[in-house]
């Protein structure tokens, strides 16, 4: 997917973790994360470590983890970090994996009508969520869980149903061609 000319695209983001190490560790084995580099930088605020991660071979990293998140401190300003994945068989398998990681917590299997989503707690408590899109646009807010005991077939006509219950619904072709009508004009709300 491009990003209109003339404009910033979203490409990274880096997180201050306390356990470097740990967090290297969830990112590589559970979520498929290669390490593209690492190293010390000294700040303003003292030395930092980050390792740096992708999954992309275009993009050096897609996911910085940082030393220097203070113990104790409760409150993340991260309200997520949230990662497309292949397809459904992929992230169901995601999901087989999350509920039996130790420290990961929260996991919750939604759709939006518009994406089938897996959200979790990272290690420390970040929340990641993993998605497919759908071939359907429908209004948002919306969140409902979803079963991933049923087939692809019974979750995706699941999914197809909260699409269509929306106040607004269309296929998501149409509704990228109006973002993308609205965006080139200028057309910010």
């Amino acid at each position: 997917m491009s990003a209109l000319p003339n404009g910033p695209s979203f490409s990274h983001m880096g997180i201050y973790v306390r356990d470097v190490a740990r967090m290297e560790d969830f990112y590589k084995r559970v979520m498929g994360f290669t390490v593209t580099d690492r190293g010390n930088l000294d700040t303003p605020r003292g030395p930092v470590y980050l390792v740096f991660l992708s999954r992309d071979p275009e993009e050096h990293h897609q996911v910085v983890l940082a030393s220097g998140r203070p113990d104790g401190e409760v409150y993340n300003i991260v309200n997520q970090m949230s990662f497309r994945v292949p397809d459904l068989a992929w992230l169901r398998t995601l999901h087989q994996k999350l509920v039996t990681e130790p420290g990961i917590t929260e996991v919750l299997p939604a759709t939006h009508g518009n994406a089938v989503s897996v959200y979790f707690r990272d290690p420390e408590g970040t929340r990641i969520e993993c998605f497919i899109d759908t071939p359907w646009h429908s209004e948002q807010p919306c969140r409902e869980p979803v079963d991933f005991g049923q087939s692809e077939i019974e979750i995706m006509a699941q999914v197809e149903r909260i699409a269509r219950a929306s106040k607004i619904f269309m296929p998501r072709e149409q509704w990228v061609a109006e973002m993308k009508r609205r965006m080139e004009a200028g057309i910010h709300a």
